[in-house]
Formats: C-alpha cells, structure tokens, sequence
C-alpha cells in the first residue's frame, strides 16, 4: 500500500533531515520531487498542485527556516497536510437507528465482499448486522453474498427469483427485517448493483433507492488501484447521491493508492474503511493519521499493538510464558507461533508499521513455504513433537514422504527449531537470574 510512493518521499525527507540549514532553494527543489513522486502514484494533479502549495507556504516560513532542525520541522508539516488530505476530519460509522448503510459502486470494486467484511466487523464491535442483495443484475450477486452471510455469520436477505425491480426488492428488504427472528437487528447493510462504467439508469435507480430507504451512510466503495479515473468516479457518485465516506478495496494489492488522496480530496468525505487482503478479516478502519506515518516512514505502532492484541489468545500467551520460564519448548509450541505470525499478516506489512522499517526490501514470505512448514510438522507424531531428539534420519525420511517435502527441508526446519529453542532456554536461565535474591536488577523488569 502506498509502497512507491513512501519509497521516493523517505528518500526526499532524509535528504532535507541531513541539512544543517534550509533554503528556499532546498524546499523547493525537495517540493518538485514530491510533486512528481505524487502524479506517478496516480494522484491527480490539481490534488498534487494544491497540496504541493500548502506544504510550500509553511515550510518557507520564518520560523520553519530559522530553527534549530529546520529539515524535521518540514517533515511535520508534510505529515500533517498528508493527514489531512486523508482524512483528518474522519468520522466514526454512523449506526443510529434505524442503523440503514447504502454501499454503491462499480462492478468489480468489491461492494459485495466488502458489505459481508463489514458486517464482520461489525460484529466485532458489538453489533448485530443485517446483510440485503439488491444486486438484481449481476449474475450470481445474490448467491455470492448469501454464501458471505454464511461465512461471517449473518442472516442475509435474498429478493424473489426473478426479480428486476429494485424497489420493489427493498420494500420486500424491510418487510423481511420485520420479521421476529430479525427485530434484534441494528444494522442493515445494502449492496445495490454497479455497472462497468457510471450510466444515468444506474444512477438514477440509486436515487429511488436512496430515496425509499432514507440511509445514514451512503458509502462508495472503489477499487485503489482506480487511478485517475478515481476522480471522475467519485464526483459523479457525490453529485448524484450525496456520499457520506469511502471503502477503498485492493489497498494491498497497489503500490501508488494515489486514488486514496484523490478521491478523499474530491469529495472531502473521509475514508472509513480499507480493505487490505482479500480475507474476510483483512478489513479494517481507516486511520489518515496512522496512514501518513507509515507513508513517511514513521511507523504505526498503534496498529501493530492491535493487530498483535487481535491475533494473540491470553490463554495462549500466558501459556507460552509458562514454557519460556520452563525452557520446555517443543514442536508444538514452534507451530502454534508460526500460526501467530501468519494470522499477523505478511511479515513486510509488519515491517511498515515500525519507525525506519518501511522501505526495507527482502522479507516477505511465501505462503507456500509457510505451508510446508506446516505440513512437516504435522507429518510428526504426538512424541516427536515434544520430544524433537527421537527425529533420527528414518524418521526424518517418513515425515519427509507424509509432507510431500524433502529430507533437507526437514533437516532446516529443525535447525531453526534448535536455534529457537536455544534462545527460549537462554531467555529462562536470564529471567530466573534476575529473580534470584540479590540478583542483578534492571529497572522496570519484574
């Protein structure tokens, strides 16, 4: 997400950092460079040309010029513009009752997905969704979303076969949400159909039903990697149906975003939610403020904390600790953290979210190499888990055969395992020095 963009503009702002003092020659050749880095990820130019001019304005201030680090001062300043072009201004979901959401759209820019993403995440929260298929013309957009409902556990309502009128479809929506077994409900979330380009019959049929339906969220869900159709896209639906924010799809999948900056400035309704993996958890809220950082190079240490709190059971953690006090850690344990790591993310997203760690290359990991970890570990038995020293060379040839993997892939696997090992039991014999009486004391450690 973002990736070519943030690579060219740490370039810049460690170049400005380096500089003892700042001229207006060094802020404005360091502006052109972002204006440019700007374009090539798909922003739009006069959304580049205005807020390359806002950045200029302060950053050739008296104040800015004459002090002590006049290279970080810009750096603040470029991130708090960027995170107002995101979105300073973002609003939480407005669920109030009747608690109605509208997600609108092109085809293929994921509105089906996105409103079974949302109603998981809403559950999450606390809420209790409802999911309605009034995509009455994309064959299988019913089907799809029913089979979504299932998934993430949400009731979904599905017009009478057959059926072409989207109004009538909505009434017949409410009628159902009426029910007994539905009245809890507090969320009801519609995904309308979209068309390969914005045409007057689609907009106008949105308007029937924004109308009929009377929405507290109108949401557009669009595709990031758009580019500079972004623009286009987002003013007609605006114009046309009044947008309370944004679901930007594909975040992961797009090295410029550029459409993110466009279509939030355009608009200038935030950007609630992004869809980052094409899981139906890997969706998340849009923060401008967290965004900013990780594209300067900042990090996003708020999020790696959540992220971690999200994928790492209590019961699990304590239990580790256990075993990290015991020096007692076996294949077992080995897999369940590699099963932790995984439900992370990939490991170069994580990087990101550490300050100075955003542009480092070379560590993402294949998910087929993953599997094959697991794969290994399963082949073993029970004992050969807990007891990795029994794993002679015919042992080793049968897990490899079980795997569909090699005898050195299993040799390397346990080499790291051993190595982890060794550090885990040098972690225990280092935390009960530091508890002995009269032991060496660090402060803060317990």
């Amino acid at each position: 997400m973002f990736s070519q963009l943030a690579d060219k503009l740490q370039d810049v702002f460690k170049d400005l950092r380096g500089h003892g003092t700042i001229s207006e020659t060094n802020v404005t050749d360091a502006m052109r460079t972002v204006r440019m880095a700007l374009l090539e990820a798909d922003v739009h130019y006069q959304v580049a040309k205005d807020f390359i001019a806002r950045v200029k304005a302060k950053a050739l201030g008296e104040e800015v010029l004459r002090s002590v680090t006049p290279g970080q001062q810009i750096v603040k300043i470029f991130q708090d513009e960027l995170t107002t072009l995101l979105g300073g201004d973002a609003a939480p979901l407005n669920t109030e009752k009747p608690g109605r959401i509208l997600l609108v759209g092109l085809n293929g820019a994921g509105k089906t997905t996105s409103a079974a993403k949302l109603a998981r995440w809403l559950k999450g929260q606390g809420k209790t969704p409802l999911l309605y298929a009034l995509d009455l013309y994309r064959p299988a957009a019913i089907e799809q979303l029913v089979t979504l409902g299932k998934q993430v556990g949400v009731p979904v309502f599905r017009p009478e076969p057959g059926e072409t009128d989207v109004l009538r479809a909505a009434k017949a929506a409410l009628a159902w949400s009426e029910l007994p077994e539905n009245q809890n409900a507090n969320v009801h979330l519609f995904d309308t159909a979209g068309r390969q380009e914005i045409d007057e019959p689609l907009v106008e049929e949105l308007k029937r039903v924004r109308d009929f339906l009377a929405p507290q969220e109108i949401l557009l869900v669009a595709d990031a990697a758009t580019g500079q159709q972004a623009v286009s896209v987002a003013t007609h639906f605006h114009e046309a149906l009044g947008l309370s924010g944004l679901i930007l799809t594909k975040l992961d999948g797009d090295a410029r975003g550029g459409a993110a900056l466009s279509m939030r400035e355009v608009t200038k309704r935030p950007i609630k939610f992004a869809g980052v993996g094409e899981k139906l958890d890997q969706f998340e809220p849009f923060y401008p403020e967290r965004l900013a950082g990780r594209i300067l190079g900042l990090g996003d240490i708020v999020g790696l904390v959540e992220k971690a709190a999200q994928a790492i059971d209590e019961e699990e953690a304590r239990r580790m600790e256990e075993k990290l006090r015991t020096a007692s850690f076996d294949l077992n344990d080995f897999l369940a953290q590699f099963k932790m790591l995984r439900k992370l993310g990939p490991l170069e997203n994580l990087l990101g979210m550490l300050p100075g760690m955003g542009n480092m290359k070379g560590f993402s990991v294949n998910e087929k190499q993953m599997r094959r970890v697991e794969a290994i570990v399963l082949s073993m038995t029970m004992d050969e888990r807990r007891k990795p020293d029994i794993l002679n060379a015919r042992r080793r040839q049968r897990i490899a055969r079980g795997s569909g993997t090699s005898v050195t892939e299993v040799n390397d696997l346990l080499l790291r395992f051993h190595q982890m090992q060794k550090m885990m039991k040098n972690m225990g014999k280092f935390k009960k020095m530091m508890a002995r009486p009269g032991g060496p004391r660090i402060p803060g450690m317990r």
